[in-house]
């Protein structure tokens, strides 16, 4: 299949500058292309991921892609999607946010003999203000700037010139890399086809209106219920293990709707067509053995953060699903328990009713009492049903944690004080 079908058959095109072009361009030729991302944070979350997982999809099918961390427009900011001016990051802050994007980029495709790393930093930096306005501010139209959407939508409001320049910087990035690494097609969200086409624009400028480049979207994704993709209650999904645990991100996919899950083991996974529409069959005739979540989730975190991660996330998943808690080790209580209710309890021993209120866990001593006689508390995973129990916070997880469950899902987490 044409890497250009695939893209269309995963629904991963938005908006492509020449769609017949492009796919004659790839059916006939090993190509050049790539995408970029600003060190505005020192991770990466999902939402991130979709482009760099179509560059995948290019070097699998034999082209080379290049990513680009954003050294220099990462300290500049860019206007897209947003309502208000960014604020700026000291130049420390964006350094330590590109060793940290530079990293994740490196694990998750560093292994990659096709796929190579730039950052914009080691050209834009060596710009002159006299050379960025006479070699290529002379080159664009302050009324072609202002009808890019990504300016349009903030004239009310207003806009930095700092701002505003940015889509510049990012044209000189795409002309760099094509005038350099012969790039041809640049990729990203639906919100950077602006930033995309006015790159276009100066390498026709500069190089001759016979360039053959290119440029591709990708959709703005929704989940069915019509709320932004990527987001929970909890805040944004990283990459970053320390943000995000590979259990946690585990889970994150294990839940997902029926009705978006196909279409997210066609945007995130590298199965084939034919596999996923076994999967497809599977959701619709027996939806309740979730095969279509389980192997997103394997498959997604698997490719994230390893097999070994996936192995702990799903250990954990079937230690809490049968309530044995206490074979969980000290880290694995951590990524278990990192967005569970907390409280904090000495390191003394307590009878169980003193525990449950004095962490609030319980509301009142008499309903304490109750939950207790009923069965419904369990500490470390056995089920407590004498009132006067003595819990010692010693016992288990090298003294650092105690795990109380009332009922069947609520876990809490009581950190141990010494």
């Amino acid at each position: 299949m044409n890497i250009i079908d695939e893209l269309n058959w995963r629904g991963a095109i938005n908006q492509q500058t020449d769609a017949d072009g492009l796919k004659k361009l790839v059916s006939n030729n090993s190509i050049s292309l790539y995408c970029g991302v600003d060190p505005t944070g020192d991770s990466m979350h999902i939402g991130h991921l979709i482009p760099f997982m179509m560059m995948k999809r290019f070097e699998l099918a034999g082209h080379h892609p290049y990513i680009l961390i954003g050294g220099a427009t990462g300290s500049i900011g860019d206007p897209s999607g947003r309502k208000s001016e960014r604020q700026l990051q000291t130049m420390e802050k964006v350094q330590h946010n590109v060793d940290a994007l530079s990293a994740q980029m490196q694990k998750l495709f560093g292994g990659e003999s096709d796929i190579s790393f730039v950052n914009n930093y080691d050209w834009l930096s060596k710009l002159s203000l006299l050379d960025f306005l006479r070699d290529y501010g002379k080159l664009f139209n302050i009324n072609t700037m202002l009808a890019k959407d990504i300016v349009a939508s903030r004239l009310d409001v207003g806009i930095s010139f700092t701002e505003f320049a940015y889509q510049i910087l990012q044209s000189v990035d795409f002309l760099t890399l094509n005038q350099n690494y012969h790039v041809q097609l640049q990729i990203g969200g639906a919100d950077q086809w602006g930033n995309i086409t006015s790159g276009i624009d100066l390498i026709h400028k500069v190089q001759g209106a016979d360039a053959e480049v290119y440029g591709l979207t990708i959709p703005l994704m929704l989940k069915a219920d019509g709320t932004k993709f990527g987001k929970t209650a909890g805040g944004a999904i990283w990459l970053d293990p320390k943000k995000t645990s590979p259990y946690e991100f585990y889970q994150f996919w294990l839940n997902q709707d029926d009705r978006d899950v196909i279409k997210y083991l066609k945007y995130f996974t590298f199965l084939d067509p034919d596999e996923i529409a076994t999967i497809e069959k599977s959701l619709k005739e027996h939806p309740e053995d979730r095969l279509a979540q389980r192997r997103l989730a394997e498959e997604v975190t698997r490719f994230v953060h390893s097999e070994a991660a996936l192995e702990v996330a799903q250990k954990i998943s079937k230690i809490l699903f049968s309530g044995d808690v206490d074979l969980l080790s000290v880290d694995e209580v951590q990524d278990a328990f990192g967005k569970a209710p907390s409280v904090e309890i000495g390191s003394k021993p307590a009878d169980i009713i003193t525990l449950l209120v004095d962490t609030k866990i319980e509301s009142s001593k008499r309903q304490a009492r109750e939950d207790v006689t009923n069965g419904a508390i369990t500490v470390n995973g056995s089920r407590v049903m004498d009132i006067d129990q003595v819990i010692n916070p010693s016992d288990k997880f090298e003294g650092k944690f105690v795990i109380v469950r009332r009922g069947k899902k609520n876990y809490f987490l009581a950190h141990v004080q010494s």
